[in-house]
């Protein structure tokens, strides 16, 4: 799939939103993707993970991981493509842990794949577990990239689709300046809620 096929399934099920959003890494955004709007739909989501798949193959992962919660359907659906089994890390005590009884082996070689990468906050906490359980991370990988490609995490990494959306820290975001309610939508919330500033 070319780059604006993906950006057109992404706008045909309303993924692509606009407004005043706070993102999980604690910026401001006036875009916010929410790709669990493109994975809720199996066969979208299989095509979509299958090219990432692809795109990664090369690099000899034996295993792929993610952060819950947006990364684990992409975890899943990569790891089918590729044939090897996928499991993902979460927050404990805020920190990014293996739990549910997940194991690596030494130097087991690992994927790292998430729904959405913008400053690349969740795919390095889910590398540092990784490696704290003994694996090897060979690679990473995004659906969506919306740093504009500028999140190096020195080791190949590939994203469907590479987008270049402004964000704000929260003290200088011209959207709060003019008073538009922000929303956080993430899944690092209970529940979206609206956030004044």
């Amino acid at each position: 799939m070319t780059e604006p096929e993906i950006l057109r399934v992404f706008r045909e099920h309303s993924a692509l939103l606009e407004g005043h959003f706070v993102l999980s890494s604690g910026l401001h955004s006036d875009r916010y993707i929410q790709c669990a709007l493109v994975l809720q739909h199996p066969r979208v989501a299989e095509q979509l993970c299958s090219e990432l798949a692809a795109k990664l193959r090369h690099v000899g992962a034996q295993v792929v991981a993610a952060p819950a919660l947006g990364g684990i359907l992409v975890a899943h659906e990569v790891g089918r493509a590729l044939g090897i089994r996928a499991l993902f890390t979460e927050r404990q005590d805020g920190t990014m842990t293996l739990r549910r009884g997940f194991t690596l082996s030494p130097g087991e070689p690992v994927l790292v794949v998430e729904d959405v990468m913008t400053t690349g906050l969740s795919t390095r906490e889910t590398m540092r577990c990784v490696e704290e359980a003994g694996g090897k991370v060979v690679g990473v990988g995004a659906l969506i990239d919306r740093s504009g490609g500028a999140v190096d995490l020195g080791m190949p990494k590939a994203a469907l689709l590479t987008l270049a959306i402004q964000n704000y820290n929260p003290a200088d975001c011209p959207l709060c300046r003019s008073g538009i309610p922000a929303v956080k939508p993430g899944s690092r919330t209970k529940k979206t809620e609206s956030v004044s500033q």
